[in-house]
């Protein structure tokens, strides 16, 4: 139960081509996120798997089953959108049993007072209002159900959309950037809420943002988007540590990771003023522009003798409590680089000091001159 399928899918809007031949599959219970910059295609492609928007080619299963012909109601997914998609009008029990009213009790039994003279009702409303009851304990907001969305902040409201969700008993749950529009902390708060959720109901989650936080920390899997199409697929560590792309380094990893011009020369690289022997699995022609990529926490400060050296001057410092964000120019390239510290190690230094960072070879990932990456062998001792 739950598992999405999804092969080569094509969106066209007119002659723009949105989604290009997207496949992807979601296992029963898993937590796939769909991270990417905006106007990737993230979002049209969940409204497709959700039904609210057609495809221009491929096929979507759930549970086995094509669902291309059946409407969103049909399909057996609840989504949580961005803008809660509350109704103002309505109290938060309403709200949440709302997708209930409509599936379980007829035209003529939804009306108060009509309804109310039906054979039924009463029976169907009392299991309705029980059912809400359980869903509001489970996510703690029973002390929101008399409210309405006016009188409750951004995240009562992001609770009580997901309370909505639940109710259905899916098989899936779609959720769209539904933690844009918190505040920081409120954002951290429901990124745990969400994730136990997950693993309280076992349910297939879907989740598309572009906070690269987000998918980093409550993902099973992670697939990075990038015009139309999906670079990678893979668990958080892959994605972070392994990337295949250097598109999918540069988006995955804040602070970024910092991409240095060098030249293929022989069996290694020219950085700077430095040759960087590099084994890599297939052959690369002389002469060639290559990239280097270093993650800022594998920039060693005032590094012991014999490790490759990016000397510099300090531009800007950022405090972040246990840690420090080094800004500064390296000149082999004149761009603007950063390295990770502690506070101890940087004490009394300021912006327009010199500085040096090294690093090790292993810490080092290669990119071709079009961006793919250039994988080490076994014997550089790098993962491959």
């Amino acid at each position: 139960m739950g598992e999405v399928v999804v092969s080569n899918i094509t969106k066209l809007f007119g002659d723009l081509s949105v989604l290009c031949d997207i496949s992807l599959t979601v296992k029963n219970g898993e937590f796939m996120t769909i991270v990417g910059p905006s106007g990737c295609g993230k979002s049209t492609l969940l409204r497709i798997i959700a039904g609210l928007e057609s495809q221009t080619g491929g096929n979507v299963c759930i549970t086995g089953a094509s669902v291309d012909s059946l409407r969103p109601r049909d399909r057996n997914v609840a989504m949580v959108f961005q803008s809660y998609a509350l109704y103002p009008y309505m109290t938060g029990v309403q709200n949440i049993a709302l997708p209930l009213v409509m599936s379980k009790l007829s035209y003529l039994q939804r009306f108060p007072l009509i309804g109310r003279l039906m054979p039924g009702t009463r029976a169907l409303r009392a299991k309705i209002d029980a059912h809400v009851q359980e869903i509001a304990a489970v996510i703690g907001i029973k002390e929101l159900l008399t409210r309405r969305p006016g009188q409750m902040s951004g995240g009562q409201q992001q609770r009580v959309a997901l309370g909505r969700a639940m109710v259905r008993e899916p098989e899936v749950f779609l959720m769209d950037e539904p933690l844009s529009n918190l505040d920081a902390k409120l954002r951290v708060q429901m990124r745990t809420e969400i994730t136990d959720l997950h693993r309280r109901l076992s349910a297939t989650f879907i989740y598309v943002t572009h906070d690269q936080a987000e998918a980093m920390t409550m993902s099973d899997r992670v697939a990075v988007m990038k015009d139309g199409k999906i670079l990678q697929i893979g668990t958080p560590v892959e994605v972070y540590t392994d990337p295949e792309d250097m598109s999918v380094a540069g988006f995955i990893g804040s602070p970024q990771i910092n991409l240095l011009p060098g030249i293929w020369r022989g069996k290694g690289v020219e950085l700077g003023e430095h040759y960087i022997p590099y084994a890599i699995s297939e052959p690369c022609a002389e002469g060639v522009s290559v990239t280097v990529g270093l993650r800022p926490e594998s920039l060693i400060l005032n590094p012991k003798a014999g490790l490759p050296v990016l000397k510099g001057c300090i531009q800007h410092i950022e405090y972040l409590g246990s840690d420090v964000y080094v800004q500064f120019i390296w000149p082999g390239s004149g761009q603007l680089l950063t390295g990770r510290t502690t506070p101890d190690k940087l004490s009394g230094m300021a912006p327009g000091d010199p500085l040096a960072f090294g690093f090790n070879l292993v810490d080092t990932l290669l990119f071709d001159d079009s961006g793919k990456r250039l994988r080490p062998t076994a014997s550089m001792g790098v993962p491959n």
